[in-house]
Order: C-alpha cells, then structure tokens, then sequence
C-alpha cells in the first residue's frame, strides 16, 4: 500500500497538510482539493472569537498583498464588524520580496500613531520573518499581536534582540504521533527522495543539541549548520502529514475494495493504478472516516475541511533567552456552540511593560450602567461618547446603545443604572405646607366664630339687626363650614373624601353666596319699599330671603347629585404629572360637571356684585352694598385667577392651589362684610344705637 501511495503523485495533489488558502477552499470551485488543516475562514472566526473575549473592538490589520491573505483580510474585517468591532487600520505590504526599510519605517509609524492595541497579522511564517526582521515593529510598547502561523522566534536571525510577552498564536492542533520519534532516529534517509533541503533537515537531527528522543544515533557530524527543529515537541507538521497519509490511504482501499468486490488484497494485475483517476477518488474521500492510531474520528466536512481545531499558543520568552509555546486556549468550530472556544487567561504571561493586564484595545472607553453610547458623527461605530441616560431611563449593562424606559410606577435612581418604585406623593398632614394650610383654616375658622359670638351677643343692637339678621348667622355659618371643609383636601385621597370635597364645597358655598345675594335684595328693597304706594313692601318679609337661599343652594344641589350620580369623583394614581413621583389625587370624574359647579357659584357672584354695586350710593349708616360689592370683586378676583392656575399646575399643587382659593374667598367675604360691623360695635358703639339712627333721620327703615 506504501508504494502505491508513493507512485500515485495524481491523488498527492487532492489533499493539502498545510494550505489555509481561502481560494482554493471554495468548495464548489475546487471539489477536488482537500485540506488536513482548517481553512483561513475557520481561522478567521477562532480570532474574532479571541477578539470577543477580551473585548477587543478596535484592532490593527497586517497582512502581505497576495490573493489569499486580501481575500483573509475581507473576511476577517466583515466578521470584526459583524462582531461590534472595527477596524482602526489596514496594513498591506507587498509579498514579492523583503519589506525595504522605508516601507517597515511607515508601517512602525502607523501603527505607533494608531490607539489601537491589538494587531493581527494574518501571513505564513515567510511574511513574518521578513516583517519581523525589522525588530522596531515588533518591539512596540503596549501593543499586542495576533499571529495566524507559529514562527520561531529563537530562531538564529533574531537572537540578542529584545524579546517582549505580547503575542497569541493560532496553530493546527498538533499531537505526538506514537513511535514517531523512534521511526525519526532509526529511518535511513537513502529512502526518501535527494533533496538538499531533506538532506540538511536530517543532518540537523544529528545535532549535540538535539533531545535524546529525536536525536539520530548513527551521524558523521555533530554540528549542524542550519536551524535547530530537533527540539520541537511534536517535529514540525508531522501530525498533519500522518493524517493526510492515512486519509488517502484509507480512501483507496475503500476505493479498491468496491471495485473488486471482496476483501482481497489487490495484487495490480487486473486494474492499473492510473485507471483511478482523480475524480473517481473523490467520492471516497468525501466519505471518508476513520480513526487513526490516536483513536481520534478522522473525516471531511461539506468544505473538503477535515474536523480539527486549533490551539492558541502564547509564546513566552524567560530571562535567559529560552522560548516557550504554552498553550494557553483552543478553537475548534466542530465541537458544540458553548464549547468551541476555551482561554484560560491565568495561564497567558503579558509584557511587564502594559499598563493593564490584559490589555485593552478600545477606541472609547466603556459604557458604564448608568449611561449610553452616542456615536461620534464621521467616525466608526467603536467611536463614541458616553452620555448620562435622561430622568426615568436606565442603563443596567456595560456599552448600551439606548437606555431603557422604566415602568410607569418605576423611576430611576439617582445612577441611572435600577428602576426604584416611585414615591407616593400627596397633600399631607404631616409636610410643612399642609401644616400651613390647616393652622390658616383652623384661623380664619376661629376668627369666624369670634365674630358670629359678637353678632349673637349684640343681636339686637340696630346694625346687627340690619338687613335680617338670620342672613347674617346663615352666612357666618356657611362661611365657618367653608374654612373648615378646606381639610376634607388634606390628606390621602379616599373614595370618600374624593366625593365630599367638590361637593361639600360647592354646596356650601352656594350657600354662603345666597345668603349674600339675599342680603343684597334685601338692601335694594329696603330703600325702595319707603316709597308712598311701592308694592315692594310685601316683599321685605323675611320668607322671601330664605326663599333665595333655600332656592339658590338647592339648584347646586341638584347639579351635584347629578354629578355623583353620573361621573362621581374617584382616587387615581397619577404617574405623568410629576417626575419621579405617583401623585395620589382626586380625579373629578366629569370636568365639564366640576366646571358647571364652579361656574354656577361664580353667576351667584356676579349677579350679587352687579346689584350691590347699582346699590352701592344708597343712603344709609349701615349700607351693606358697598361692602358686599368689595367682597364680590374679592371673590371674583379669586376665583377668575384660580382656573389658569389650576390649570397650569401639577400634582399636590392643584390641591393647594384649590385649597388657598377657598380660603381667601371665604376670607375676603368674612372681611369685607363682617369686619366694618365689628369694628362700630366694639370701636363705635356710640353709632350703634336708636339715638345715633334718629339723629341720622334713618330710624324709619328699621
């Protein structure tokens, strides 16, 4: 079999130990070629992955101008990008011949100007050597390089140079071969074809520097001329080469065995060997598998691509100049997803003379939770700056392009790097302001009762009996429950509270404003009914001012009913209206409902200031309509500026704002109608009486 494999030089030329060329790894354009090493495509992906796992997005390209290599370099860049990587540079240099110096001195420049860390070099050891041999580029600080063939670096040209940590390799997956080593040492080279290069490799074997494993025991000189390869643990490609051997081997055996149809040893005679011509076996080695001495699987992919991996070679080099190829991690894209690629970064050895360990190659830094990544207009998408995220957004990863929105009832904290629930707002007892606001209701509430005390104790002094007194009281009372329905806003909005405070209020209020209009009917007529024959004396009965009262306050009952009947206020969780907050509230059900109470209270005002203010020149020592016009332009005023107020404020402060107008309406009404009379009864007693009204010529209208 030996010599038939020997003497078939068509079926050599089917399958490759050591091409990587991504030209001829089409399969559909070579079906016919076979490799027994992965091909550059393979290659390309085990870097991006290395790339991925120490988060090397923005690397440096070199590799020599031939067909190959540029087609690599595609590759390669597509993957790095489809990755989240790029590209800071691409260095081409030419494959015809040795890098001249100028060409190495612009080389070491760009790379050195470059913020890129990570270089790889993707070329065979031939462009390594001739780039290498300008020790400037490879001695680079900080910078760290990806090689895709093994170069040794002891070798004779580059000893007593400096010699740095900085490198991972990818190379075949290489095992020792059984009995390998033996058959090396005892093997007389007269068998194998006369070539100086075969001649000089086996002289180097009879070196005094060789092992005692690979070291020939019959040699004539013990010097060898050339590079020491004796000392290599697994003798070059000889792994490759075993199995490449084996596969065609094994495949025309398959190949003869079905021709003949038994398992007879073929003897040649019926068949000549070039009767099996390339392309008859090809379907044979497509099928190929078997296990070799290693008891590994042995077979070709749909690529023409046998199934085997790569190491990862981290080349250290001691302080007395020895080399050591540790292998630090492998890929090997036939093995499951998960498991594919494997580093242990323990055992790399890094440069004394990077920074950080292991290195970083960036061209921004990273994203931290918190922020997001904004691209910088013109350059890469690696370029970029990182900006805080906006109020109730998040970053909870390192280098997000966009921060996420939080929940509704979610706010970010104060990193922006978590959602925090909101915080519940509203108008408290316990917080300054609603401690403000309940210290001025209870006041005025105080004041309110002084002041209906007064009007009782001196209930028949002539200026209390004024314009009915029982209007008064109603009015003092109405005005009393106004103050003090301003806490019913106070405090965690409930379903109950949320119906009673519009209500409660507007009632009350249209109380307080129809005594008011009453009071004003009753000055008007009072001064007409003195006239001879005026049939509005029948009117100044005191039935017909309780009349407006009962009258007036029951229509805004009935609006309220209807209200709450309909689209009754109720508790919301407002989450829009203030930053960072849930705003628990009173939502009114029915605005345009809400409006109608406000806007009948507000034609109760109006139509009491425009008859106090046509009565206001009446004479009289205790004309009433001067003052309810002042309190009625109060209360307009209020009220007219409370809508665009409420309006335009968010969260607790609409309640605030609602609150402070009820408190100075009902102020302004308490002041400008009660507070003259008590002023004369407690200051101007002297005006508060019959004698004082006779003087006056009014006693009449009393």
């Amino acid at each position: 079999m030996a010599k038939m494999i020997t003497s078939s030089l068509p079926f050599s030329q089917q399958i490759s130990y050591n091409s990587r060329n991504l030209i001829v790894s089409d399969a559909a354009t070579f079906p016919y070629f076979y490799k027994i090493v992965p091909s550059g495509r393979t290659l390309c992906t085990g870097i991006v992955k290395l790339l991925k796992h120490f988060g090397w997005t923005w690397v440096i390209i070199i590799a020599p101008d031939d067909s190959s290599s540029l087609r690599a370099v595609q590759t390669l860049k597509e993957k790095i990008v489809q990755n989240g990587g790029c590209i800071a540079l691409i260095v081409i240099f030419s494959h015809a011949s040795d890098i001249p110096l100028n060409m190495a001195e612009k080389i070491h420049n760009n790379i050195q100007a470059s913020s890129a860390n990570v270089i790889i070099f993707y070329g065979d050891i031939m462009y390594t050597v001739n780039l290498f041999k300008h020790d400037h580029i490879r001695q680079m600080p900080s910078k760290t390089w990806i090689h895709t063939s093994e170069t040794d670096f002891s070798s004779t040209f580059l000893l007593g140079r400096g010699k740095r940590n900085n490198s991972l390799t990818f190379t075949v997956a290489k095992k020792i071969i059984p009995r390998f080593s033996k058959f090396v040492r005892e093997v007389d080279p007269i068998l194998f074809p006369v070539a100086p290069f075969i001649r000089e490799w086996w002289k180097s074997l009879c070196d005094i520097r060789c092992p005692k494993s690979t070291k020939r025991s019959h040699c004539t000189h013990q010097v060898s001329p050339i590079v020491l390869h004796c000392d290599s643990k697994y003798l070059g490609n000889s792994y490759s080469v075993y199995n490449a051997v084996y596969a065609v081997a094994h495949a025309l055996h398959d190949m003869i065995m079905s021709d003949t149809g038994n398992t007879t040893v073929w003897s040649g005679e019926s068949h000549r060997i070039l009767d099996y011509l390339p392309w008859k076996i090809h379907n044979y080695l497509k099928n190929l598998h078997f296990k070799n001495i290693l008891d590994e699987n042995i077979f070709f992919d749909e690529n023409g691509e046998i199934a085997i991996g790569y190491d990862i070679i981290n080349k250290v080099f001691l302080p007395n100049g020895t080399q050591l190829n540790k292998i630090v991690g492998s890929f090997n894209p036939y093995d499951p997803l998960d498991q594919d690629f494997t580093i242990n970064e323990k055992v790399i050895v890094w440069d004394s003379a990077l920074t950080q360990i292991p290195p970083q190659s960036k061209c921004s830094p990273n994203c931290t939770p918190g922020f997001r990544k904004l691209a910088r207009e013109g350059k890469a998408v690696c370029c970029y700056d990182c900006i805080p995220c906006p109020e109730g957004e998040i970053s909870n990863q390192t280098d997000m392009d966009n921060c996420i929105k939080c929940p509704d009832d979610q706010w970010s904290n104060q990193k922006r790097d978590a959602c925090i629930p909101k915080a519940i707002t509203f108008l408290s007892y316990e917080e300054p302001l609603g401690i403000a606001l309940i210290i001025i209701s209870i006041f005025f509430f105080l004041i309110n009762v002084v002041i209906l005390g007064i009007f009782i104790q001196y209930r028949h002094t002539p200026i209390v009996r004024a314009n009915n007194c029982n209007l008064s009281y109603i009015l003092l009372i109405s005005l009393m429950l106004c103050f003090l329905c301003s806490l019913i806003f106070i405090g965690c909005p409930e379903k109950v509270n949320c119906i009673l405070r519009q209500t409660t209020f507007g009632i009350i209020f249209s109380i307080s404003l129809s005594s008011i209009l009453a009071k004003t009917f009753t000055v008007v007529m009072a001064f007409h009914a003195t006239k001879p024959g005026s049939k509005l004396r029948k009117w100044m009965d005191s039935k017909f001012s309780y009349c407006i009262v009962l009258s007036c306050s029951f229509l805004q009952t009935l609006f309220c009913l209807f209200w709450l009947l309909t689209a009754p206020p109720f508790p919301y969780h407002n989450m829009q209206s203030e930053l960072g907050a849930i705003v628990i509230e009173c939502n009114e059900g029915s605005i345009i409902l809400f409006y109608c109470v406000l806007g009948y209270l507000g034609f109760l005002a109006g139509i009491s200031f425009i008859i106090a203010f046509l009565a206001r020149n009446l004479p009289d020592s205790f004309n009433e309509a001067k003052y309810i016009t002042f309190s009625m332009l109060v209360f307009c005023s209020v009220w007219v500026s409370f809508i665009p107020t409420y309006l335009s404020t968010r969260g607790k402060y609409m309640v605030v704002v609602e609150i402070f107008a009820i408190l100075a309406s009902s102020a302004g009404l308490l002041g400008c109608i009660f507070i003259p009379k008590c002023y004369i009864i407690l200051l101007r007693p002297e005006r508060n009486s019959r004698k004082f009204l006779i003087k006056n010529g009014m006693i009449n209208k009393y």
